[in-house]
């Protein structure tokens, strides 16, 4: 019996859904949103990088990008400087580092909670397999 892929599609919009308001629930303890906290890890993981990169990193457009970043500056949590040419370097300033590490305090537990019907060997294979479609759509395979 074949697959329906609309099924298929809307089951991964669902466990996707059920994630964001479970990490945005629980991230908003700490004063942050899911967005907010992605970007933080994204600029954790690649400081002085651009918001084009960053945009990309947590799949957000340029535009909207900008806008998140600058109230993340204005917040005290994120520094962005002059880089070569046009560039503008985004850092996370020493409570952007701290509220970045209050949210993988709260986002592990959220996490294990969201996945806990899952035997380790189905959640690695469930990695494998998102990470086989990403890599498809790319067109090329996944690391």
């Amino acid at each position: 019996m074949a697959v329906e892929l609309q099924i298929l599609g809307r089951a991964v919009k669902a466990a996707q859904y059920r994630q964001h308001r479970t990490l945005d629930s629980r991230l908003a303890s700490i004063g942050s949103t899911l967005a907010q906290w992605d970007a933080l890890r994204a600029i954790g993981r690649a400081p002085g990088a651009s918001a084009r990169e960053l945009a990309a990193a947590t799949f957000q457009s340029e535009q909207a990008f900008g806008t998140l970043a600058g109230r993340l500056t204005a917040q005290g949590l994120v520094d962005r400087r002059p880089g070569r040419g046009r560039r503008i370097e985004h850092h996370l300033t020493a409570e952007g580092r701290r509220v970045l590490e209050a949210g993988h305090e709260v986002a592990d537990p959220a996490l294990a909670e969201c996945f806990e019907n899952l035997a380790e060997a189905e959640r690695e294979a469930l990695l494998g397999l998102l990470r086989k479609l990403e890599g498809g759509a790319e067109g090329g395979s996944a690391s």
